[in-house]
């Protein structure tokens, strides 16, 4: 489960931007005993949020800014920041060495094994600045560090003119680094072969697969719930489409579960059951209807209206917050399906026990911002500064004139008063 995440120059974000699924800690809470997971660990946490904020605000760039960093986990691919994935207000024409390339990362999450993680990672455009992992058994604990790798010295050559520069795909640049390492209780022999990868001059992937590869419990604990659990769903222009295209395996086997059809068929309670293509699921599958008077209907997918396309795919990432324990970021899942049923989904998430699922969702729809189904903490809004075009994330729990007697929060974030609209 996720409990905190904290990222600053990524995209359109430059400040950091902060965001928790933490239960308040107040008697609010129980007014919405539904949604709130109880761990067993010392702490307690949400099931859902919803981010809300003008068109191009951010939202789309906050959901990337999780895939951007489970990439480096999921494909042990060489780390350091992309020229397109930094903030524009602090890249200098595109050169490397006078722009701050710096990007920071803070993931706080829960694992399936019962171990809180704490995860820290600084990288610029040569690479790794800074790695730290810490854990801790217990949320009142103190967390303990596991894993500390820092960029001792970096010595940055380049061949340009840096009064003519014209960005850092028109010159060569050289680096010589040296790294400090400490890993906790870790064998001499593996500490040789960890050290000597740490300190190569080749650009490298992150050291916590390192040591997940070799075996480490922790780092591996961390690496299979950044890989299998965090799943941030960006928005495309048609998501059933993109899911089409991919037809994943693990699709496919919840499209055959039968427990599938009892989210699907929120769209549309005519629905009984669904004949699935296994070669194109997304397009060529058969949904079955019951008519007024018993009779059956069956019509291809791909024939059937959009929102019934779009939502046969959601219900996927649906799935797998209820029945497998996963973390989806829906980014606008709701561009296709109206409030009733994105409010029935909420629900539906809510109302399932014994799962550690959770369910975020970024929408520009004004109608969530209802204090009958969420707490303050589960709304978080995204506005964007109209002059240098930076996003900012803040919770409306960041305002204590709002009461959920008397506050009326559409009307707040209408006029302005809560931020979020393109017309502040």
């Amino acid at each position: 489960m996720l409990l905190n995440y904290k990222f600053e120059n990524f995209m359109s974000f430059r400040e950091n931007a902060e965001f928790s699924l933490l239960a308040p800690k107040t008697k609010v809470k129980n007014r919405f005993p539904d949604n709130i997971i109880s761990t067993g660990h010392g702490c307690e946490i949400l099931k859902t949020a919803v981010i809300v904020g003008e068109n191009a605000g951010g939202k789309s760039n906050f959901v990337r800014s999780l895939g951007y960093l489970k990439a480096f986990f999921q494909e042990n691919k060489m780390v350091n920041s992309y020229k397109n994935c930094v903030n524009t207000n602090n890249d200098k024409k595109g050169c490397g060495k006078n722009s701050n390339t710096l990007q920071v990362f803070d993931i706080e999450i829960l694992s399936n094994n019962g171990y809180f993680y704490l995860y820290h990672l600084e990288m610029d455009f040569i690479g790794i600045v800074r790695e730290e992992l810490s854990y801790k058994d217990e949320y009142r604990k103190k967390y303990r560090q596991f894993l500390e790798v820092y960029r001792k010295t970096c010595k940055l050559d380049c061949d340009g003119n840096e009064d003519k520069c014209m960005g850092r795909n028109t010159c060569k640049t050289s680096f010589a680094t040296e790294y400090k390492i400490d890993v906790f209780k870790m064998e001499p022999e593996l500490r040789e072969v960890f050290e000597n990868a740490v300190n190569s001059q080749k650009k490298m992937g992150l050291y916590v697969t390192k040591l997940a590869i070799l075996g480490n419990s922790h780092a591996m604990n961390l690496v299979e719930w950044m890989t299998n659990s965090l799943c941030p769903e960006t928005n495309v222009i048609n998501y059933d489409i993109y899911k089409s295209m991919r037809n994943e395996e693990e699709d496919i086997n919840i499209l055959s579960d039968p427990r599938y059809i009892e989210i699907f068929k929120m769209v549309d309670a005519s629905i009984i059951g669904i004949d699935i293509d296994k070669e194109k699921p997304f397009t060529n599958s058969v949904v079955i209807r019951e008519k007024e008077d018993g009779s059956t209907f069956f019509q291809e997918l791909r024939r059937d209206s959009s929102g019934v396309r779009e939502y046969f795919a959601w219900a996927v990432q649906v799935f797998k917050v209820v029945y497998e324990d996963k973390v989806v970021f829906a980014d606008e899942m709701d561009r296709v399906l109206n409030p009733v049923l994105s409010d029935r989904v909420i629900a539906f998430i809510n109302g399932k026990e014994h799962h550690h699922g959770q369910f975020i969702f970024t929408t520009h729809n004004v109608l969530h911002l209802d204090l009958k189904n969420y707490m303050k903490e589960q709304i978080y809004f995204i506005s964007k500064d109209v002059e240098n075009l930076e996003s900012e994330l803040y919770s409306l729990a960041d305002f204590p004139e709002v009461r959920y007697e008397t506050t009326k929060i559409y009307e707040f974030y209408m006029k302005g008063i809560l931020g979020g609209t393109a017309s502040e």
